[in-house]
């Protein structure tokens, strides 16, 4: 039976009534993703240190985790249009537990590629996540308020955002003077922290009663729809290069986050330099909280196109290398960067209906643009410096300006 989440009386509600605890279990998992992909940022600088590999090279660490959104996202599609959004949420969180206790044997192994292997397998869990929370939150009450809601439910992955620099700093940069054999063992302790806490979030899961949302077999046409059909509509076109490029933007920045405060703010050390990092996504939590409080009386496209414009502003002044003032310019960033995933995930699936799961899975298969950037500024600034680096990221925010002005309008095209 398909679950009536717009009727007239729940339409000035954020959530539902009685989806409140799913939507609590739902936003838990923010938290989860937001943890494993700030600690990328901490092990990109663990690796140029204990490996000496290049800025490029460590760069495939964010590569082998969003690669793994590249290579899944289309199997978690078919995996929520098959068993439904409950079980792939299980599913997802079993592989991100397998993921997380791959670092005991990796421990032992102690090389860079099986590492990656462990990272990728964590991205395939992931994958399954995002693929069924995103839509899953927008759904879970009235139409009206559905980028209101996942931005409210994002706010949470900023507090993963927070925890996991200040964790990865104390335990895995702070951790690795005291092991001159084994410079990868102060990787494990963090991991299995993640890997316990997601297998008691799954037990959670499997035992609670959770609604399941139907947004429609088939189109208004009367068949099934296709991956196909969904490059039929524009507004869904657009979200797909926005969020390829957004993702490539943050991940960017967070990657060389450390690499940028000391190359350019010499008194602080990669500790400090991660703590520093902890305290940008304050911001960006800040940011998202209040993005879903500014959403009841702005238009989350207009936010959108507003942000981004300032974030252009501010990467000029990073690329300067200002200090202190580009410091500040990135915390600002931060506060910008925080709605635009939600925002542009929301206006994306808007009005897909049956193609919602399929549209879902492709939306978040662009988080493999955070592949894509980290090695192309590693090489910038292994060539130049890494301020010069940072143009990237501002390329990327002047298209989110033309989606948030134009792009995201609802249109679509029944033409071939």
């Amino acid at each position: 039976m398909t679950t009536n989440i717009t009727s007239n009386n729940s339409r000035q509600k954020l959530v539902t009534y009685g989806f409140l605890v799913p939507f609590i279990l739902v936003t838990s998992l923010f938290f989860l993703w937001g943890f494993a992909h700030s600690l990328l940022d901490v092990l990109n600088k663990h690796f140029q240190d204990i490996l000496g590999i290049t800025k490029a090279k460590s760069g495939w660490v964010q590569a082998s985790l969003y690669g793994g959104y590249a290579v899944m996202a289309i199997p978690a599609g078919l995996i929520m249009n098959r068993f439904g959004y409950k079980r792939g949420i299980v599913f997802g969180l079993l592989m991100y537990a397998v993921g997380a206790f791959l670092f005991i044997p990796a421990a032992h192994i102690q090389t860079f590629e099986f590492t990656l292997f462990c990272l990728f397998v964590i991205a395939c869990g992931l994958t399954c996540l995002e693929t069924a929370a995103n839509p899953y939150s927008t759904v879970l009450g009235p139409k009206e308020t559905s980028e209101q809601r996942l931005n409210l439910s994002q706010s949470f992955n900023g507090l993963g955002w927070i925890v996991g620099p200040a964790i990865g700093g104390l335990l895995i940069l702070g951790g690795t003077t005291g092991s001159e054999t084994n410079k990868f063992s102060s990787m494990t302790v963090p991991y299995m922290i993640i890997g316990i806490l997601v297998l008691l979030v799954a037990l959670l899961f499997m035992f609670t009663k959770m609604p399941e949302i139907h947004e429609g077999e088939f189109d208004e046409q009367g068949e099934k729809g296709s991956y196909r059909d969904l490059f039929k509509i524009s507004h869904f076109k657009y979200a797909v290069a926005a969020q390829f490029l957004y993702v490539a933007a943050q991940t960017g920045i967070n990657s060389f986050f450390i690499n940028y405060v000391t190359e350019t703010m010499p008194q602080f050390g990669n500790e400090k330099a991660a703590y520093l990092l902890s305290f940008g996504f304050a911001f960006f939590m800040a940011g998202r909280f209040s993005g879903s409080i500014m959403m009841s009386w702005f238009k989350p496209n207009q936010m959108l196109a507003l942000y981004a414009s300032i974030n252009v502003l501010a990467m000029i002044f990073v690329v300067l290398g200002l200090g202190w003032l580009s410091l500040i310019a990135i915390y600002l960033t931060y506060f910008c960067m925080s709605i635009m995933f939600p925002t542009i995930f929301a206006l994306g699936i808007k009005d897909l209906g049956g193609l919602t799961k399929k549209g879902s899975s492709l939306l978040v298969m662009m988080v493999a643009g955070g592949a894509v950037c980290p090695m192309f500024m590693g090489w910038i600034a292994d060539v130049s410096n890494m301020a010069t680096g940072f143009i990237v990221p501002l390329v990327c925010f002047s298209f989110i300006i033309f989606f948030g002005l134009k792009g995201y309008k609802v249109k679509n095209e029944t033409t071939e």
